[in-house]
């Protein structure tokens, strides 16, 4: 996060502290200023808040009244008093750096639609007949425009997850970058996601939730759909006999009764499975990844929406059962990818952020999401993504 300079702003003084005092009266009643407190060029008033229960929109007008002296107010509980911090610096937006944003969501179109040709049927007998490797690589080329359905479907999906936490932190003023997008050109998926840099603390546990769980669930909003309309378009046919080599997708909750729902029976069977055309694999792809985001773990949204339910000391104490878990169904499941997860959390997880405004509580039809949320979270997951025969 950035802020703007301390030297910016004249020295703390008594008049200037007095003025914001009386400005947030009809919200915070206050009973002892201290000066320099917690820390130099910091104020701190002790009291209580006088807005009615339920009521959201108190801290953002004690917000604007500190910002407009050049501050930023904490408002915290400890030992059953409430204090008003005063910060002296202001939370700045950072350059939305369009131009990368922009670069990187078309390179990842391009890596798409290269994982997407790939599926393609009318590619095989190209591929058949082409002679060398450099043979190859030109007729994907030259049908990369083929994969058009994947693409199209996987960025849908990741578009509305990164734009649920943008447009959310935006709702809540929150400081937060364009999503930059990761490409990833090698068949499969072709991209890895997408991430939001986040550049300031979020107002209270209740903004937090919002844009943790916005990217998630809209992403399903749109990922359930696609891989209802891609299942019933692909066909269903028999297992090979030799199944060597064969790569088959795992089953979550989810996706096995959207399969029963769209077939009428529950496959792949002893004999047949059905054959995912390019928009259910993406489909697929996008409620793994769903799945992935939704681990329990921060930074990632489950964590983080976990987390304004259950605290920070509890999600301090599962981060490690919940890592050495992800490394032990990678090592049984011959599943890699929770070994690359579990490193990935372990250099960049276990990081928790504290809101401005730690006093409000979450109200109840964020609880309510919030369970919604880890119990689609149990139902997206799948301990074995793929497995290779």
């Amino acid at each position: 996060m950035q802020y703007s300079q301390p030297q910016d702003y004249p020295p703390l003084s008594t008049e200037t502290v007095e003025k914001i005092r009386k400005e947030i009266g009809i919200w915070f009643k206050t009973s002892d200023t201290a000066l320099n407190t917690p820390d130099e060029g910091s104020f701190r008033f002790r009291g209580q808040t006088s807005w009615m229960p339920g009521r959201e929109d108190y801290f953002p007008h004690i917000l604007s009244i500190f910002e407009k002296y050049g501050f930023t107010a904490e408002l915290r509980a400890e030992n059953g008093q409430t204090f008003l911090i005063g910060r002296p610096y202001l939370i700045q937006e950072a350059p939305m750096r369009w131009g990368l944003a922009i670069s990187l969501y078309l390179a990842t179109i391009l890596t798409t639609l290269f994982s997407g040709v790939v599926m393609a049927p009318e590619l095989v007998p190209l591929v058949e007949s082409a002679t060398s490797q450099s043979e190859i690589f030109q007729v994907m080329i030259s049908n990369l425009w083929r994969g058009w359905p994947y693409s199209l479907a996987i960025m849908t999906i990741l578009t509305a997850h990164e734009m649920g936490h943008f447009i959310a932190a935006k709702i809540h003023k929150v400081p937060a970058s364009l999503p930059f997008f990761i490409p990833m050109p090698l068949p499969g998926i072709g991209t890895m996601g997408a991430v939001i840099f986040q550049r300031g603390p979020t107002r209270n546990i209740r903004s937090q939730f919002d844009i943790g769980a916005a990217g998630p669930l809209a992403g399903l909003v749109f990922a359930i759909p696609i891989l209802i309309y891609g299942l019933a378009t692909s066909e269903v046919g028999p297992l090979p006999e030799d199944m060597t080599g064969l790569i088959m997708e795992g089953n979550s909750a989810i996706y096995s009764t959207l399969k029963i729902l769209v077939f009428g029976e529950f496959l792949p069977t002893a004999t047949h499975d059905v054959q995912l055309n390019m928009v259910a694999w993406a489909g697929w792809v996008g409620l793994l990844v769903t799945a992935l985001n939704l681990i329990p773990v921060s930074p990632l949204d489950g964590g983080r929406v976990l987390q304004v339910i259950q605290g920070e000391e509890f999600m301090r104490a599962i981060f490690w059962p919940i890592l050495l878990g992800l490394v032990a169904m990678g090592i049984v499941l011959q599943a890699d990818i929770w070994l690359v997860w579990a490193i990935m959390l372990y250099v960049f997880g276990n990081r928790y952020e504290t809101p401005l405004d730690t006093v409000t509580p979450l109200d109840d039809r964020r609880k309510f999401l919030a369970w919604f949320t880890f119990v689609m979270f149990l139902l997206l997951f799948v301990p074995a993504p793929l497995t290779i025969f």
